[in-house]
């Protein structure tokens, strides 16, 4: 029997407490963490391997939808909610099921049982791959998840255990690996020239020797990322 991680997302303690308590009786379901917020929500999945999110949707600082959408490869989502206005959000965003308040344990297995049905299946396509390319992405900030445009990023700079965004008038320090975020950005549209240094080809202003001109910013490339990017702009 396949194992399943989920976490739950939800702002209401009680609504938390009776979700916890269903799933645990869910055999080979294990609860990883149980979310009050958005942000908790997205260390969770910077920490865990993640198969299901009970995921609330009217929530404060960002809501489950808007959340659902920020996230390049989400695990498979069950929203739960006391409004049933936001069900054609769910059936656009592929969520697997989608539970009203106040959720009986019966209609919590029949979502369970979906979640087995997606997984066993070879076939199924996930939310991502049926939703358009993404344009931006939200990071944690000062306990803020920030929306960045991809569009404004000039380069991302990595620092130890930080990484460092510059935007064109500001930058922002944040706790990720320069792998997870370079898997966030769209490769036509960002490159990686040296293990400390991912940049927008669409802001580089010059290239000459090893070294590439952002404005007033230069970076040097290294030589392991050389070739793969002089032939991004030898077209």
């Amino acid at each position: 029997m396949k194992l399943i991680n989920c976490i739950i997302v939800d702002d209401e303690p009680q609504a938390r407490k009776m979700m916890e308590a269903f799933v645990s009786q869910i055999r080979g379901w294990t609860i990883l963490r149980v979310c009050s917020n958005a942000i908790e929500a997205f260390e969770a999945l910077q920490t865990f391997n993640v198969d299901v999110i009970f995921l609330d949707i009217k929530m404060p600082i960002i809501t489950g939808i808007d959340f659902l959408k920020s996230l390049k490869n989400p695990p498979l989502v069950i929203f739960t909610t006391a409004y049933n206005k936001y069900a054609m959000d769910g059936y656009e965003l592929n969520v697997v099921d989608y539970l009203l308040k106040p959720i009986s344990m019966h209609r919590l297995l029949q979502a369970a049982e979906k979640v087995a049905e997606r997984m066993e299946s070879k076939q199924v396509q996930s939310p991502v791959e049926q939703r358009p390319e993404l344009s931006y992405m939200f990071v944690k900030h000062e306990n803020k998840l920030i929306k960045i445009n991809f569009s404004d990023i000039r380069y991302i700079e990595g620092m130890q255990n930080f990484v460092h965004i510059h935007l064109p008038e500001k930058s922002y320090l944040i706790t990720q690996t320069m792998k997870s975020l370079e898997d966030l950005l769209p490769a036509s549209s960002f490159t990686r020239v040296q293990k400390s240094y991912i940049v927008s080809m669409e802001a580089i202003t010059a290239v000459f020797g090893n070294t590439i001109e952002i404005g007033t910013i230069q970076i040097p490339i290294g030589s392991n990322y050389k070739a793969e990017f002089m032939s991004r702009i030898d077209k």
